[in-house]
């Protein structure tokens, strides 16, 4: 009976056990197949070893050769306007008469005045040749001739002073008085600027100092003309740092025979340097920046420990970036030339994983990207 009870058990344990195990083996299974992902497809380059032009960038503002608001020197009735806004004048033209009718009056006072006094300081002479006169009375009629010249003098640079004129050859920017408007002194009336010639100011590291030197050349580009680039030479370097930024300014000048340069403008400036430098270079969509440091996955073909078969398996690199160039950029430390780098969806990616390399529809980086606008 004993005996019969014990086979009846492990007869019991050997129905229920082995349905059990065989579950657990199919869980076990499902669970390994759910683990390994399916290889990623993404998009690679080669590491490139590129010559590049040595530059150094900086973002500057365009200055007038010459610049000034014309405005008045005394207050009064504008009588004449000789110019409309936006002409090109001369040095010397008339831009604005105001009214000088009572120094007119004043000028043909004083005239009358300087003339007596000429006459006897003329007469005193002759008398003081014979001795009629002191010394005296000749050094009073010399002084009240000077004192009249001197008069004469003042209503004439009054009267200059109340006709404007031009200070240098340019073009007027948009008039701001009217006939017959009274002005006061300081008034501004319109705008001259020389833009042919034109300067560019702009700042670089302290670091770049002993690199800049007059007749360097650069390369201007502006929002305003974003297909032209406009060609210059430094003219000068301001000896003194600004001890707030570390920075050195420099005034660089340019041809601007088609006027499309304006003063006031913002401007890419790029300083060529001396020789052409070779830099290892990758697309700029391969790099994954972030805070702690800007990083890569570098695509390395291993060896499968299970299959024996080479895949290809990703790994996160380190770099350090350099200068950039159209769709490139340059990297210091990190990276080997030929080696291969993810160009696409880095941010989804992580180390180990298993990719496979599809440039089919892949964008080709190239250094002067001209993208079509259709």
């Amino acid at each position: 009976m004993l005996k019969k009870l014990v086979f009846t058990l492990i007869g019991l344990a050997i129905l229920i056990g082995v349905p059990t195990l065989i579950k657990l083996k199919q869980f076990e299974t499902m669970g390994a197949a759910q683990m390994e992902m399916p290889p990623e497809t993404v998009t690679s380059d080669q590491v490139r070893s590129q010559r590049w032009p040595n530059t150094v960038s900086a973002t500057g503002s365009l200055v007038a050769v010459q610049g000034v608001i014309v405005s008045a020197e005394l207050g009064g009735k504008i009588e004449e306007i000789a110019f409309e806004s936006g002409d090109r004048v001369k040095q010397d033209d008339l831009l604005v008469r105001i009214d000088v009718s009572a120094e007119q009056a004043q000028l043909r006072s004083a005239e009358a005045a300087a003339k007596l006094a000429r006459i006897n300081l003329d007469r005193n002479r002759d008398l003081r040749a014979n001795k009629t006169v002191s010394q005296a009375d000749l050094d009073t009629a010399e002084a009240n001739f000077k004192q009249a010249t001197a008069q004469v003098d003042n209503v004439r640079a009054t009267i200059a002073k109340k006709t404007l004129r031009a200070p240098f050859a340019g073009q007027l920017g948009l008039r701001q008085v009217n006939l017959g408007q009274i002005v006061e002194q300081g008034t501004p009336v319109v705008t001259l600027q020389t833009i042919d010639p034109i300067y560019v100011d702009f700042s670089l590291p302290q670091q770049q100092f002993s690199i800049l030197e007059p007749g360097t050349e650069v390369q201007v580009t502006t929002d305003a003309a974003p297909e032209k680039a406009f060609s210059g030479r430094i003219i000068a370097v301001n000896p003194e740092i600004d001890q707030m930024t570390r920075s050195v300014r420099v005034r660089a000048t340019l041809s601007n025979q088609s006027e499309l340069l304006r003063p006031g403008m913002f401007a890419n400036v790029e300083v060529m340097l001396s020789d052409d430098e070779e830099v290892l270079a990758i697309p700029a969509t391969a790099v994954l920046y972030a805070p702690y440091g800007d990083t890569v996955f570098v695509i390395d073909q291993v060896e499968d420990e299970k299959s024996g078969e080479k895949q290809l398996v990703l790994r996160q690199q380190v770099i350090r970036l350099g200068a950039t160039r159209g769709d490139f950029v340059a990297v210091v430390t990190g990276l080997e030339e030929e080696e291969k780098v993810v160009t696409s969806g880095v941010f989804k990616l992580r180390p180990k994983m298993a990719v496979i390399v599809d440039n089919t529809l892949a964008p080709e980086a190239e250094m002067e990207p001209t993208p079509e606008n259709e």
